[in-house]
């Protein structure tokens, strides 16, 4: 009886099991988290209550890459830098594939089906930094020109393919996670600067020429037509207003009725009549605008810009290169994909089909950042268990 009751009395409770599996966890990255989402259930349950089960199912995918995050959170970085090479391996091979025989659909083809159908570019967004932080990694201390050559190459194949599916939104997150790694690593200044430059004057060059170049007939080389017409419209939507040019003149309008405060919850007019297109999706953030303004578009883009600077605090305190260059690009892969959605609503930027995170709907997306985040938390739980993070 009374070691029947000794041993009772030293089981650990639940609480005690789970303490040690959420120890070194970064708070306030968890709370910048909790807001988003917040934010997020919020905008789903107004633009999509009516839109089938997209509010439950934007909850249940919440939660699934929560698990992912948690799951995640528990390998210790050194673990997962020995799945990089295998992981960019699978995703480049994947995309091969989806080139051979791949799943079309709407003139994409981007999907394959492996007993699931499945798209690989969607893996590449953490395969490829992953890839890239081991790379820099294992050359720490003896960098040259030539192992960032190398880098730009790793870097340039999975875009390639996937702007051949075509898939310009994701080609574009992958590029901008990858940079992120190759800037972070080191890379000098003199080569920064001339392709921003570069790239400056071609913007500057096709707005002022915008004219003679979207004119009928013209076709551009490397991009394909459909590319062409999302650039011609973004700068001219009045082009064509009931066709191209109406998802932006649309999202434009939404935002610009939002005014200061909004219409109020679920009292968009925009939205509810189904001017905007894709409200659930990509143009959720014209939604968002409509029914709670300026206030609720400052929120909003004041909690991604804390989430990117946590990520990056996180990074300045990172223990190894390969630490600091993964939080980067997770700081990065959240910029990218906030500030190309919301560029794209508001017509600064061409349609490519971005969502925006925790507010768009969409479980692949939700379960790439979950992953993301994951990794990210990984490196947070590392600095305050240093043992654990070394382990090989």
């Amino acid at each position: 009886m009374v070691a029947s009751t000794r041993a009772s009395f030293h089981s650990p409770t639940l609480a005690q099991r789970i303490a040690p599996l959420l120890r070194g966890f970064d708070w306030p990255l968890i709370l910048l988290l909790l807001a988003l989402a917040g934010i997020g259930l919020v905008a789903m349950y107004s633009a999509g209550f009516d839109h089938g089960t997209r509010f439950v199912d934007h909850g249940r995918n919440m939660l699934l890459a929560a698990g992912i995050l948690f799951v995640v959170a528990q390998v210790p970085p050194q673990r997962l830098m020995a799945l990089a090479v295998p992981l960019y391996a699978v995703g480049v091979g994947l995309l091969v594939a989806v080139a051979l025989f791949g799943i079309t659909k709407k003139g994409a083809q981007r999907w394959i089906n492996i007993g699931v159908v499945v798209q690989p570019s969607e893996l590449m967004k953490i395969a490829m930094p992953l890839l890239l932080a081991w790379w820099f990694q294992k050359r720490e201390g003896q960098l040259r020109a030539l192992d960032f050559v190398v880098a730009g190459l790793l870097l340039a194949l999975p875009v390639g393919l996937i702007m051949k599916q075509p898939d310009l939104g994701t080609s574009l997150l992958v590029m901008a996670a990858g940079m992120a790694v190759i800037f972070f690593a080191g890379l000098p200044w003199k080569l920064v600067v001339p392709p921003v430059l570069l790239g400056a004057v071609g913007i500057a060059l096709v707005v002022w020429f915008e004219p003679q170049l979207c004119a009928d007939g013209v076709r551009w080389p490397v991009l394909h037509s459909y590319q062409q017409q999302r650039i011609c419209t973004l700068l001219d939507p009045t082009r064509d207003p009931l066709g191209k040019g109406f998802h932006i003149i649309q999202g434009m309008i939404a935002i610009g009725s939002g005014g200061l405060w909004g219409k109020g919850f679920m009292a968009g007019t925009q939205t509810h009549l189904e001017f905007i297109p894709e409200r659930t999706t990509d143009f959720i953030f014209a939604a968002f605008s409509e029914e709670f303004g300026l206030v609720g578009n400052l929120t909003l883009i004041v909690c991604f810009l804390l989430l990117v600077w946590r990520a990056l605090a996180i990074a300045a305190q990172a223990g190894t290169l390969f630490e600091r260059l993964m939080a980067s690009a997770v700081a990065m892969i959240f910029f990218a994909y906030a500030f190309v959605n919301m560029g794209m609503v508001s017509g600064l930027l061409p349609v490519v089909g971005v969502p925006l995170p925790f507010i768009s709907y969409g479980g692949t997306a939700m379960t790439t950042l979950g992953l993301a985040l994951g990794v990210l938390m990984s490196v947070a739980r590392a600095q305050h268990q240093p043992t654990e993070g070394g382990v090989q």
